[in-house]
């Protein structure tokens, strides 16, 4: 097996927790270099910033990029000008043209470009996939909530023009149901909550409509105590299936039912290794599309001031 060295841009959170781990752990990717102004990982060379690393190390073939997303653009576009393959965190870009612009440029460059939705790697992802693919579609049901402070804490950039707020993990929910849904939905409008004293929404209602008069709803909010809930409830002509745990769980007519998978992270690496082999790229923009028309459609409210 051929090993391709990686370099991972963005030390943070989602890096340590996700994928280090997941590197470390597939045979295909060995982790060469990093890129981070707060502190590296021990035993791999660190650089300050992406421009010193290409031009340190033109051996390395691929980047995964894990910073926010505001500045993953020009991360991006300099290392395809530059050769290289790149893995794009979720989501893939601060606009939806500017991954559009990325695809065009990776394939007259000739690299790999893989923008990841982690989420549709959850365990029961493809399950549900398979299960709804001959079913009729009656209701769909979205509820993904969380906690802010325990998620992210300190977090400013979230929360600023492009961070998405409380989308950045609604957006996961999306990336689910536009891999499960067996139809296409589009938004029909939506309702923006906006801390006072916050340039991003802190929680969001949305509808959506699809074929033969199928309506969606999906619930958002950030201000959730008591426990996370992560659930996607699709009703059909056959019964009512139910994605709970962002994913990891599958309930038919409220019935668990089995499910096996490797686990997302260690799913999209194993996936970037396949597109770099066979020299394609993987872009998928429409979950951001839906949180762009979101802020198009949307009618913004102002609630309460929130602090850290």
């Amino acid at each position: 097996m051929t090993v391709t060295d990686i370099a991972l841009v963005g030390i943070g959170k989602i890096a340590r927790d996700q994928h280090i781990p997941a590197i470390s752990a597939d045979p295909a990717f060995r982790l060469a270099a990093t890129v981070s102004r707060s502190g590296g990982i021990d035993g791999v060379e660190t650089h300050a910033d992406l421009p010193a690393l290409l031009a340190a190390r033109p051996d390395i073939p691929a980047v995964s990029l894990t910073m926010p997303p505001v500045p993953r653009y020009a991360a991006a576009a300099a290392a395809i000008a530059a050769g290289r393959h790149v893995m794009l965190e979720k989501p893939p870009g601060a606009s939806v043209a500017e991954v559009l612009k990325l695809e065009r440029q990776a394939r007259a460059r000739g690299v790999t470009l893989f923008a990841t939705w982690h989420s549709r790697n959850a365990e029961a992802a493809d399950a549900a996939r398979d299960w709804l693919a001959d079913k009729a579609i009656r209701s769909v049901r979205i509820d993904w909530k969380e906690d802010v402070r325990k998620w992210h804490p300190g977090q400013d950039w979230i929360w600023q023009p492009g961070g998405l707020g409380v989308f950045d993990p609604a957006i996961n929910a999306l990336s689910l149901v536009t891999k499960i849904l067996p139809v296409q939905l589009h938004l029909t409008e939506a309702t923006l909550s906006f801390p006072e004293n916050r340039a991003a929404p802190i929680a969001a209602a949305l509808a959506f409509a699809g074929p033969d008069g199928l309506s969606a709803e999906a619930a958002f909010d950030w201000r959730q105590d008591g426990g996370e809930v992560w659930q996607i409830e699709i009703g059909t002509d056959a019964g009512t299936l139910r994605l709970v745990d962002g994913g990891a769980r599958l309930m038919i007519d409220g019935t668990e039912q089995p499910v096996e998978a490797p686990g997302e992270y260690p799913s999209l690496y194993r996936r970037f290794a396949e597109l770099i082999e066979q020299a394609e790229s993987d872009v998928d923009p429409e979950p951001l599309i839906h949180v762009a028309d979101a802020f198009m459609l949307g009618r913004r409210e102002t609630v309460a001031a929130f602090t850290d």
